[in-house]
This record gives C-alpha cells, structure tokens and sequence, in this order.
C-alpha cells in the first residue's frame, strides 16, 4: 500500500521567517526514505485554529498519514496536541507511549514530551518533537505500525 502523507511544522518563528524550518525537510527526508509519497507540506504558527485548517487541508488533498512537527512540548504556547484531540475522532495512545519510553533511553527531558497519535477523519495523525532529530527519531520508534493502521483507516481489504 502506498501511503500518501503531509507533513505540517507548527512553529510560530518558523512561520514569521525568524529562521529556516529544519522539522519538515527531515521528516520529509524520512518519509521518502519510507517510500511514502509526499502529497502536501505547511507551515503554520502556534495557533490551534492555523493547526487545525492545515490538518483538514493535508486531509482533503489525499493524505492518509499527517505528521506534525512542533508544539508538543510544555510551552505555553506549545498547543498541537489540544488542536489534534479537539478534531479526532480517537486517540491512539500507544503511539505516544512508545515514543517517549524510547526517547527516554536517549533524553531525560523525553517526560515532558507530548506526542500523540489520533484519528482525524480516516486519517492518522501523528505529533512529533519539534526538533528535527527529536522528530525522525520518534517516527522511527512507531513506524512498524503505520502500515497496517493506514491500511484499516483506509478502509483497504488485507489478506488476513
């Protein structure tokens, strides 16, 4: 199966120009390394409505995978994860459980992170670190996954 996917970054400099996006590239680097087809990217500031629009938009165009970057960490301002609950359907917390047990064994501040995995639509969501290396590397940790979640989303027969 073919995974469609849009890549979001939510970061309030980023999107004033303050300096360059380094999230989307890596995570883009990343998914194409999965064979994953990249159908849409954004950037957008740390505001739930922006968050929200951008997920809906990657959504209408075909993605069956959105992955964010940004805004999970304990910033005030840090807001992704309240703008994914309030437009899933369900929360996959299992996702945000083993990115941070890995991300453990590499940061102590791994506790403070707040990434999650949610249904939006027939979409999977997933929020992942802000920092570049933070976000492929959490990606990793729950990518065996991916796969068959899409595919059930998506409504697509599998051989079992």
């Amino acid at each position: 199966m073919q995974i469609q996917v849009g890549i979001i970054t939510i970061s309030d400099r980023a999107s004033k120009g303050l300096y360059d996006d380094l999230g989307g590239p890596a995570l883009k680097k990343a998914a194409e390394g999965y064979g994953w087809t990249l159908l849409a990217d954004a950037l957008v500031p740390d505001e739930k409505r922006d968050i929200q629009r951008a997920i809906r938009e990657h959504i209408a165009r075909g993605c069956s995978l959105v992955l964010t970057t940004g805004g999970t960490g304990v910033a005030l301002r840090d807001v992704t994860p309240e703008a994914v609950r309030e437009i899933a359907l369900r929360e996959l917390p299992g996702f945000g459980e083993v990115m941070r047990m890995e991300s453990l064994k590499i940061t102590k501040n791994a506790i403070l992170s707040r990434n999650l995995a949610a249904v939006v639509d027939q979409t999977l969501v997933i929020c992942l670190p802000g920092k570049p290396s933070g976000a492929v590397e959490c990606l990793g940790f729950v990518v065996g996954a991916i796969p068959h979640c899409v595919e059930v989303l998506q409504e697509v027969p599998t051989s079992c």
